[in-house]
């Protein structure tokens, strides 16, 4: 029994491993684990913050220059091409973005003043161009009709069918045998060159054809020469490209201003001559009649009212067709044929079931039988088909 107890002085057993491969890796740990098991989403947020970087580099690097007509504009519709032209022939060009700096130019009659994103301008920075031009020659390139009724040039004459050459055509020798050509035009109030879209008035020049100082146009016809003729007359250019940012509270451009002055009375004609309409063709209605609902409508009265329709247009045609159709679904029922049966084979098993020759079947049952012509001979085709019908039940 002794033998069978454990002794009080021999070792402990020794303590069991943990389960587990015995070659299993280190886990790691630490930021150079977290940094790869994260690297996809890393390399992700840094092309995403240098894509945000380069577009807010890009917008910061363009604000301004992307206008047309812009002078630091290098697209199709910008105007660097002359800016650089008239800087190179000795024209001394400085750009302004806003009044103030214009304001600050100092303009005055030895100086020309082209003005472009001219639809940005407003009556108080009309007047402030008007006061800070100082004299100075001003060229508006592009107005339109609310910017010619602020500077004291109401109208327009419409468009000019551009795509050809334009000749000059004016008493101005500055222009003297030269011709422009441009995709548009639109034509300025007052006698011009070039079919008017270029018209002086004082110290105030209106441009109707812009695109001729544009960068992919200006070597079209004699672009460029009317361009620097038009801009070059001074030693001294300032050219200001408009901003919305000058305008104040009243300069506020609402749909009234821009629409011809018929409208209004068009509008309050065309209203009279409506609310005169519905008088005239208007109904009274009686009380509302209460019925329950659904209604039921019998079978037969649907037939007749049918009926009355067809003969009211005189279609004897389609209630020829309408007979037929239910004849042969009819008799297609009748002898278990089934709705899938093609008109020849349903034309033929009833020819042979009934003892007729096809060509009698075929001109009763058939899609393309003779259409009637008179109203007796439709109820002569109902009385044929009613009495083939009567055949194939009987037999």
């Amino acid at each position: 029994m002794t033998d069978l107890l454990p002794s009080a002085a021999s070792p402990a057993p020794p303590a069991a491993a943990p389960a587990g491969p015995p070659d299993a890796p280190p886990t790691r740990s630490g930021p150079l684990g977290w940094l790869r098991r994260h690297r996809t989403a890393l390399v992700i947020a840094a092309f995403l913050l240098l894509a945000v970087g380069v577009a807010l580099v890009t917008a910061g690097g363009e604000t301004g220059q992307s206008a047309d007509y812009d002078p630091a504009n290098a697209g199709a519709d910008g105007a660097r091409a002359v800016a650089r032209v008239l800087d190179d022939e000795g024209v001394d060009v400085e750009v302004v973005r806003s009044a103030d700096d214009l304001a600050d130019a100092g303009a005055d009659s030895g100086t020309t003043v082209v003005v472009t994103s001219s639809e940005q301008l407003g009556e108080s920075t009309v007047e402030r161009l008007r006061r800070d031009a100082g004299g100075a020659r001003i060229v508006v390139v592009d107005p339109n009709p609310e910017l010619l009724r602020v500077l004291d040039q109401p109208g327009s004459a419409g468009y000019v069918d551009a795509g050809d050459p334009i000749d000059a055509s004016c008493d101005d020798d500055l222009f003297t045998g030269l011709a422009i050509e441009v995709d548009e035009a639109s034509v300025m109030p007052g006698d011009g060159c070039f079919a008017d879209t270029l018209v002086t008035a004082d110290d105030l020049v209106l441009l109707g054809a812009p695109q001729l100082l544009t960068n992919d146009q200006v070597l079209r016809a004699d672009n460029a020469a009317v361009a620097l003729r038009l801009l070059g007359q001074q030693d001294r250019l300032v050219w200001y490209v408009a901003s919305y940012d000058d305008l104040v509270g009243d300069d506020g451009v609402d749909f009234a201003s821009l629409v011809p002055d018929w409208v209004a009375p068009g509008l309050a004609l065309l209203l009279l001559a409506t609310v005169a309409l519905v008088g005239w063709r208007g109904r009274r209605l009686g009380p509302l009649a209460t019925e329950p609902l659904p209604v039921v409508v019998k079978a037969i009265e649907t037939t007749r009212s049918r009926g009355r329709l067809y003969r009211r247009s005189g279609d004897r045609a389609h209630a020829a067709e309408t007979l037929r159709a239910a004849t042969r679904a009819r008799i297609r029922t009748r002898m278990r044929l089934g709705p899938a049966t093609d008109e020849p084979t349903l034309v033929r098993d009833v020819a042979r079931h009934v003892g007729r020759p096809e060509a009698e079947v075929g001109g009763l049952l058939g899609a393309l039988g003779r259409p009637p012509g008179s109203d007796r001979d439709l109820i002569s085709l109902a009385a044929a088909l009613a009495a083939l019908e009567e055949e194939v039940r009987r037999s």
